[in-house]
């Protein structure tokens, strides 16, 4: 069905950086505003909160831009193991580089990047040195002798005081970086050490979107928070500092509750005064909830969002990248929801897909696959793999064909086109499949909309597919992956290959 919009986000800018000023000019002092969750792209939540943009945090900090700059943190372990940023499908360090250029073109100050725990890593030390060959500052931060318990080691020169201090100009320090465990919080720490030891007021603060500190703690919105970081075992639960403090529940996670006692210890050290934070719920900085216009919209986005991580989960967790653990928790929180796979929409119509695929002939390599997409106005369009190219493929031509009121009885793609391509996979360049990929089929599109006017109108139709929901009865291939993620839509698949071959190129 169409979606209905349930967040407005120009109440929540409204809220979100008068809460921020209000931190600073309350104040009167430097604030260390650490970004959790993304700063750019924020998918998951424009997923969740129906009518979010994601690009809003940003549209926030150029409001502030004047009074405020970014430091970015990346840990050297991410850069080390080539760590991977899903929705982009590039490594962190490579989307540390891509935000630098997105903050600029907005025009916001990015001051430095900050190696954290670093300790001479080939791959760290290559970046860093590429960054400062591009004339951007580089700081490193070694791990912090002492920590976690130690703090009266923190809280000195062997400690926050080996880091280097990070000069900066303007009031609001905004400190983020590609993933969890960049190292934010450490850093916005040592800055505060470093601003105190120099005779300067300075605070912290934590911007927050999830968990959703003023909704019921089993709201679908904050239980897709917790399947959404499922890996890390993260748990939702009620903030009992911020209830003993004032009588209020609200809502914050196991590592910033866990986290609490120390962290409050430290900031009291280094300020050298009672800390005015009572809760971890204090420290954040989240009006996210105030910005919900439809919470029924909200909630069923939510329990769609659940259905998508279990399957993400399940495809990560058949390709090796993480644990049996991980779909397990997903699952459990599907069930406490009564959710199944079947509640996505598009599930059926895909698995309906592949059992007729053996009418077009097998794939290439001998399997059958189906795929389905759901469009803006409620319908369901389907495709399928033939030795011609990928479901997705077949998928997507159907779907802009449809929106552009193509008959079916029309090609989109010559047949001159698709056999010089064919070859040239397979006889040039010498690989074992001759079906399109989605990548490849987009390109085969555009080259044909050059003699085709059906190409060239089912082309100007694919934008109209940005932010559907898409199921795979198979997990994709790279050149499909990279087709849906260039296209904007919300695709999951069932853990199965679609190959039999182990190495998929």
């Amino acid at each position: 069905m169409p979606a209905t919009l349930g967040f407005d986000n120009e109440r929540y800018l409204e809220q979100q950086s008068q809460a921020i000023l209000e931190r600073v000019n309350g104040l009167n002092r430097k604030l260390y505003l650490e970004f959790g969750g993304k700063l750019l792209f924020d998918y998951h939540a424009a997923r969740v909160l129906p009518g979010f943009e994601p690009d809003v945090k940003m549209r926030l900090l150029q409001r502030l831009k004047d009074q405020s700059e970014v430091v970015l943190c990346i840990y050297s372990g991410d850069i080390e193991k080539k760590k991977m940023r899903a929705d982009f499908g590039i490594t962190y360090d490579t989307d540390a580089l891509k935000t630098i250029d997105e903050l600029r073109e907005w025009g916001i100050t990015v001051r430095a990047v900050v190696i954290t725990r670093f300790d001479n890593q080939p791959a760290a030390v290559a970046f860093k040195n590429k960054l400062e060959r591009r004339d951007i500052r580089v700081y490193t931060h070694r791990c912090t002798k002492g920590y976690p318990m130690d703090v009266e080691t923190i809280v000195s020169e062997e400690g926050y005081g080996a880091n280097p201090f990070i000069e900066t100009d303007r009031a609001i320090v905004v400190v983020t970086g590609p993933g969890p465990g960049s190292g934010k919080l450490a850093t916005c720490l040592s800055q505060l050490y470093h601003e105190h030891q120099r005779g300067r007021d300075a605070s912290y603060a934590k911007f927050e979107t999830f968990p959703i500190w003023n909704l019921p703690l089993k709201h679908e919105v904050n239980v897709a928070y917790e399947a959404a970081t499922a890996e890390l075992k993260d748990v939702n639960l009620i903030d009992h500092f911020h209830l003993e403090a004032y009588g209020q529940r609200a809502v914050n996670y196991n590592r910033d509750i866990e986290a609490f006692p120390l962290l409050h210890r430290i900031i009291e050290r280094i300020s050298r005064a009672p800390s005015f934070y009572k809760s971890p719920t204090d420290m954040g900085v989240n009006r996210a909830g105030y910005g919900i216009v439809d919470d029924a919209a909200c909630r069923a986005a939510a329990r769609q969002e659940i259905i998508r991580r279990y399957f993400h989960y399940a495809c990560e967790y058949a390709m090796g990248l993480v644990e049996r653990d991980s779909v397990e928790r997903v699952e459990l929180l599907m069930r406490n929801l009564g959710l199944s796979a079947s509640d996505r929409v598009v599930v059926a119509p895909a698995q309906e897909a592949a059992r007729q695929a053996p009418a077009c002939g097998k794939g290439s390599d001998g399997f059958y696959c189906g795929a389905a997409i759901e469009l803006k106005d409620g319908r369901i369009i389907t495709g399928k793999n033939s030795r011609l190219m990928h479901a997705a493929s077949s998928l997507v031509l159907n779907a802009v064909k449809t929106l552009a009121n193509i008959p079916e009885g029309i090609h989109l793609l010559p047949t001159n086109v698709t056999r010089s391509l064919s070859h040239f996979k397979t006889d040039v360049l010498k690989g074992k499949v001759t079906s399109l990929d989605l990548e490849e089929t987009l390109i085969a599109l555009s080259i044909s909309a050059i003699m085709n006017p059906a190409a060239e109108s089912a082309i100007e139709h694919l934008k109209e597919l940005n932010g559907c929901d898409v199921h795979l009865t198979h997990i994709p291939s790279p050149g499909d992956a990279a087709g849906l993620r260039k296209l904007g839509v919300n695709a999951t698949s069932q853990p199965e290959f679609a190959s039999k071959y182990l190495f998929v190129s």
